[in-house]
């Protein structure tokens, strides 16, 4: 699957179907979704309570998903949930017997594909339904990567012509037309044109550009977006090129965190690549306008033109040279063939993707999360914590650290990413609790790492943290002002952390302690405890978490004034309630803490009515 791809939720009803999910969750790197009533409970079976939620949460959540089940159940299941075809992900559905796989939604996002290889993996046939694919072994509104239709709206009318024994006329060169099934002649009622140039197609035209041009951007630092959007555009348009030919914007490898070029790459759709001094100063005998002044300040020549000449390659050459705007300059070179993601020029601006993935449990990891991992060429992290990641490992390049030195982990993170790659750090609960996060922007700030590594481009994803996972397993203790304080001295002196534990308790916070207790550090919680003791009473409970979301897990509620530190360790999180925190009991027997925020007395509310 494409690197960038969810891998799928292989959704079974019942264990019977398990050697066929296992066959295609080996091939793809999906994960196995379970009906909890007929599938028995294993390690990688993610189980369910409700088929029909389940599918569609995962369908809204732009999963793709591969049912091992009845075409007309998944039909009934996801029908309600269909809306804009062109932002639905894959779906396809698998016998029992692995003999059919049928792309049911997504045929030319990626559902055809799949069921190909689906197919493929368990010797059966893909049965493809898409009357282009299905006639002519090409479809016309998804053109392989390399190339863009500009005028899709044309797409339908066109293939029912030819559905109706229209032929074509081709204008221009692309083997995946030619060497299709389409009927092709020199007098066709149709036309499809391939071309880099601007033009309007007619009304019973297609017009599809090759993605075979490079834009070299060179600009000062700080240059205004929208200007260096505007030069490239307005050049393109004067010299009669189209926008959608364009395949690259490229720069000096000194501007990869330059806003101005990721707009520009961002605005055409394509993506941003850089090359060193080196690289461009090569190009200096092709250059149109050499510059001594350039050469003095970045080590070349030329960034505009040398990135564009850089970008095509000995074969290449360039089309339209160096324009000018006040703070920004840009360049056109043709390639031979498109541009393609396998063989893109350059180096791209390296991502960071700073990941939390709660407790660990799939249930628990947000999409995005998911799809950073899936996107991340890299991965690095405590190895716990990236096997708990499971399948989402697979095809990865792992860079594993035992816990402590934090600081060592997220340098090598940063300086992979410094390299072009694309790297998910990962920690458990939220990157940004107690976790990496902070030391990456703590190494920016103070300059720790190489000049590569420092213009990288970071996204922090959030996941469930310890606190939110106690408080959801116990109720709604969080349910007003709440506090974290961590009870570990190794970083912060014990002095500082009296000091916010007397004020958390003089402000009447629910606390949540990270750190609790550790083998040689037994006294720090008990303090505490006495330390609240004198600011709420003795019956505010107190939730002891220990394992959430993971096997063993346990949720306890004792009271302040009886909480024993020997009952926590270092897996523990410990929430004190505030004097305001109380304890529920519903039914079953269960006891539930929760803090109200005073919605019984605010004026006008019906609890704050009620006689």
């Amino acid at each position: 699957m494409p690197n960038d791809v969810l891998p799928p939720a292989i959704v079974i009803l019942s264990d019977a179907s398990l050697p066929v999910a296992e066959a295609v969750r080996d091939a793809t790197g999906g994960m196995i979704h379970g009906a909890r009533r007929r599938v028995a409970q294993r390690e990688g079976v993610v189980l369910f309570d409700d088929v029909k939620a389940h599918m569609q949460s995962l369908f809204l959540d732009r999963v793709p998903i591969v049912a091992v089940m009845a075409s007309g159940a998944a039909i009934r299941i996801l029908a309600p949930v269909l809306s804009d075809k062109h932002d639905e992900p894959p779906v396809i559905v698998v016998s029992d017997d692995g003999v059919v796989a049928v792309p049911l939604l997504g045929g030319h996002r990626g559902a055809n594909a799949l069921a190909a290889d689906i197919a493929f993996t368990l010797g059966g046939v893909a049965a493809v339904t898409t009357a282009g694919d299905v006639r002519f072994g090409v479809a016309l509104d998804a053109p392989p990567e390399g190339y863009v239709l500009a005028n899709p709206e044309n797409a339908k009318s066109v293939m029912a012509a030819l559905l109706a024994g229209e032929s074509v006329r081709l204008n221009g060169d692309a083997a995946w037309l030619s060497d299709s099934g389409l009927p092709i002649s020199k007098t066709g009622g149709v036309t499809i044109t391939v071309t880099e140039k601007r033009c309007e197609p007619g009304a019973d035209e297609l017009l599809f550009h090759a993605r075979r041009l490079a834009v070299g951007v060179g600009c000062e630092r700080g240059c205004d977006a929208d200007e260096a959007l505007q030069l490239v555009r307005q050049t393109l348009a004067d010299t009669g090129l189209a926008e959608g030919a364009v395949g690259v914007v490229v720069s000096l490898d000194v501007k990869a965190d330059e806003a101005a070029v990721h707009h520009v790459a961002a605005q055409l759709g394509v993506p941003a690549r850089f090359f060193d001094a080196d690289a461009l100063e090569a190009q200096t005998p092709r250059l149109a306008n050499p510059s001594d002044v350039v050469f003095s300040e970045v080590g070349c020549h030329g960034v505009s033109e040398g990135a564009a000449l850089a970008a095509v390659g000995a074969d290449g050459e360039l089309l339209v040279e160096k324009q000018k705007s006040a703070r920004a300059t840009c360049a056109v070179a043709g390639a031979p063939e498109p541009f393609k993601a396998d063989t893109m020029p350059g180096r791209a601006r390296g991502r960071l993707f700073v990941v939390g993935i709660g407790p660990g449990v799939e249930a628990w990891r947000s999409p995005e999360v998911s799809r950073m991992v899936t996107a991340a060429s890299d991965l690095v992290g405590y190895s716990l914590y990236l096997d708990l990641l499971g399948p989402l490992v697979n095809d990865k390049r792992r860079h594993d650290f035992d816990l402590g030195k934090e600081e060592d982990r997220v340098r090598h993170a940063m300086e992979l990413a410094g390299k072009g790659r694309k790297v998910a750090l990962v920690c458990s609960g939220d990157a940004g609790i107690y976790a990496m996060a902070t030391l990456v922007f703590e190494l920016l700030d103070r300059g720790g790492v190489s000049e590569g590594a420092s213009r990288i481009d970071v996204q922090v994803s959030p996941g469930i943290s310890a606190l939110q996972a106690a408080a959801a397993r116990a109720g709604a203790p969080l349910g007003h002002d709440f506090c974290t304080i961590s009870l570990s001295d190794l970083l912060t002196p014990w002095e500082d952390i009296q000091r916010r534990v007397r004020a958390a308790g003089e402000g009447d916070f629910v606390i949540a302690f990270y750190n609790p207790v550790s083998k040689k550090r037994r006294t720090q919680l008990a303090w505490a405890r006495d330390e609240l003791l004198k600011h709420r009473p003795a019956d505010a409970p107190v939730i002891l978490a220990t394992n959430l979301g993971r096997e063993g897990e346990t949720v306890r509620v004792v009271p302040l004034g009886e909480l024993d530190v020997d009952d926590v360790d270092m897996l523990t999180v410990v929430v004190v309630g505030s004097s305001d925190s109380r304890t529920v009991r519903t039914g079953d027997g269960r006891a539930w803490v929760y803090t109200p925020r005073g919605y019984s007395g605010k004026a006008g509310s019906r609890m704050g009515n009620a006689q």
